[in-house]
């Protein structure tokens, strides 16, 4: 499926289709370049499941960040500064994977044999505030 976001506001429409989709369990892939809008996407996600948009921020530094949305954990990862998947087995990826949340990776190419089972999203940027998302599993 692709669809077309121009703002924000439209992003967030766009996360309201995508949540149709969406089970406890899944690892949803995030692949774009940078400022291509990933985590924007998991605010407007997190916000299309009932939780506060604005309490979710990028996990660059953290490497995850947990958020709990109507009792249902999401998890969301960026790898972008990891070296190994060794690096993440010492924080516990697995736990975060198959611990009956929604997974959210940003930058999974850093450590592509830890998803087997996934979901993904790509992510273009068409300009300055426009996005194509192309969602599939």
């Amino acid at each position: 499926m692709e669809f077309i976001s121009r703002n924000e506001s439209d992003t967030l429409e766009v996360a309201k289709k995508i949540v149709k989709y969406l089970k406890s369990g899944d690892v949803v892939l995030l692949e774009g370049d940078l400022g291509a809008g990933k985590t924007t996407l998991v605010k407007c996600i997190v916000s299309a499941l009932g939780g506060e948009k604005d309490s979710v921020t990028s996990p660059t530094f953290t490497i995850v960040n947990e958020y709990v949305v109507k009792g249902m954990p999401i998890y969301h990862m960026d790898l972008y500064r990891i070296k190994s998947a060794d690096e993440l087995f010492n924080i516990g990826i697995e736990d975060y994977l198959y611990g009956g949340g929604i997974c959210f990776v940003e930058w999974p190419e850093r450590a592509p044999e830890l998803f087997e089972n996934y979901k993904k999203i790509t992510i273009e940027k068409l300009g300055e505030n426009s996005r194509k998302f192309t969602f599939g599993e």
